[in-house]
């Protein structure tokens, strides 16, 4: 399964989670997951709501009768008090700021709620980075769940750490913030798992620009915490005052999404609307698109990238160890073509295919282990066939074959590896195996 996250108007825990839990066939089976937990102290609000005409899920993590509350400080505030207010018709408390003179913050619009308990034990929860991690890893989760759920609240640990500047064991939250955070963090790795999702992308995240105000004083957007996890990702400020992309929603991206960009193809099955609890003049919601890995046909359909340079003064010798490099770092294919360069230097070009995730790598690699001065990077969209490989029996032993289908085509190929490590194990020509194992594969 394939997903794209639309981040136009950034991403939180919350909005993550309630965007993937729009996606699920049968939303009763996550809220009985959750319920089993044993969160101290944890109930799950689920809500309809509504944003600018658009209807989608808002899921809200009570602690006791609290709420972790993200409060915007606007330019224009001469001053303001920090309160609790009780939550219309939850008989929860939520942290608000509000500009001196005001009313009252106004109720988010709900068609309906349903309010799941995780848990009634008090609300002791641990504060330290090890007492959370200790926490997560004794949920009831599969170990993929509990694995990323880790993974992700490491990063969100390594960055409060580095704006700190003390080690990530010294690291402590505050009560109320750590368990939301938990809460989202182990609900979208539950999610995600449950999705089948395989393939992560993401669009480029709005952090929304101003001040906010949190535990330590007002701090500007993105916080410092979001900007360090941000790093490498590709982030705008936008024309929305207020914090649009917090800690949680930073670290959810970082530890998922294997590319950030314009979305790639996909034939989308389901969309999942995740809204915020801020009203501004966009609808404040985040888009899940889901579909399935292969488009019609049996083909799947990605981006890969080719990398390349020309190269008019290495060796032959020295531009072969900087081929099989990058063909032990990942690259999908590496190939060479003799070219002419200015005042007519006989040259070669260099290019090697990768996907996303090798992209930066092998980029660097070219620049440290060639002559060249620069490279250029290309993005192609790919159809690919369906591709599987299976070991097969033959009188020179097993032979792995890869086999191909989709789009009413179907293929099969012997491993030249291992054609090659049987023909000379048995001291025979390379056609003899290789046919050898064609006929295998015939019967």
């Amino acid at each position: 399964m394939k997903l794209y996250l639309e981040c136009s108007m950034g991403a939180s825990g919350d909005m993550l989670m309630s965007a993937l839990y729009e996606l699920l066939p049968e939303k009763g089976i996550f809220c009985e997951k959750m319920e089993r937990l044993g969160l101290p102290g944890v109930t799950l609000e689920y809500a309809a709501s509504t944003k600018c005409g658009i209807t989608g899920t808002h899921i809200t993590v009570l602690l006791g009768d609290a709420e972790e509350k993200s409060i915007d400080v606007k330019k224009q505030d001469d001053g303001f008090s920090s309160f609790y207010t009780k939550k219309q018709g939850s008989g929860a408390s939520s942290l608000h700021a509000k500009k001196q003179g005001d009313g009252p913050a106004a109720p988010l619009h709900v068609k309906q709620k349903d309010r799941h308990p995780v848990s009634s034990a008090p609300l002791a929860p641990p504060t330290s980075y090890r007492g959370i991690t200790e926490l997560i890893s004794s949920l009831d989760l599969p170990d993929n769940v509990s694995g990323n759920a880790l993974g992700v609240f490491r990063v969100l640990g390594e960055a409060e750490a580095a704006v700190h500047g003390v080690p990530l064991e010294s690291i402590h939250f505050h009560e109320i913030g750590a368990l939301d955070a938990v809460a989202d963090i182990v609900g979208c790795c539950l999610l995600i798992n449950m999705l089948g999702v395989t393939d992560i992308t993401a669009s480029p995240v709005n952090t929304g620009f101003g001040s906010v105000l949190c535990e330590h004083g007002i701090l500007p957007v993105p916080s410092p915490a979001a900007a360090e996890i941000l790093k490498g990702v590709p982030i705008y400020g936008g024309r929305v005052e207020g914090e649009l992309c917090t800690p949680t929603g930073a670290a959810l991206l970082k530890h998922f999404a294997k590319r950030f960009g314009e979305m790639p193809p996909m034939t989308v099955a389901k969309i999942g609307y995740g809204m915020g609890a801020k009203d501004f003049e966009a609808a404040n919601c985040l888009r899940a698109f889901l579909s399935e890995d292969d488009e019609p046909g049996g083909k799947s359909r990605d981006v890969v990238y080719e990398i390349s340079c020309n190269l008019d003064d290495m060796t032959p010798e020295a531009i072969g160890a900087a081929f099989e490099l990058l063909l032990e770092n990942g690259a999908l294919d590496v190939y060479t073509i003799p070219i002419m360069m200015k005042k007519c230097r006989p040259a070669v070009m260099l290019s090697c295919l990768c996907g996303d995730d090798k992209r930066d790598k092998l980029a660097r690699l070219i620049l440290e282990h060639t002559s060249t001065f620069g490279v250029r990077i290309s993005a192609y969209h790919r159809d690919a066939l369906k591709r599987a490989v299976e070991a097969v029996p033959t009188q020179y032993g097993e032979i792995r074959v890869k086999y191909a289908n989709g789009s009413g085509a179907e293929k099969h190929k012997p491993e030249y590896d291992d054609v090659v490590a049987a023909a000379k194990r048995h001291g025979v020509p390379f056609a003899t195996v290789y046919n050898a194992t064609l006929r295998a594969v015939d019967g």
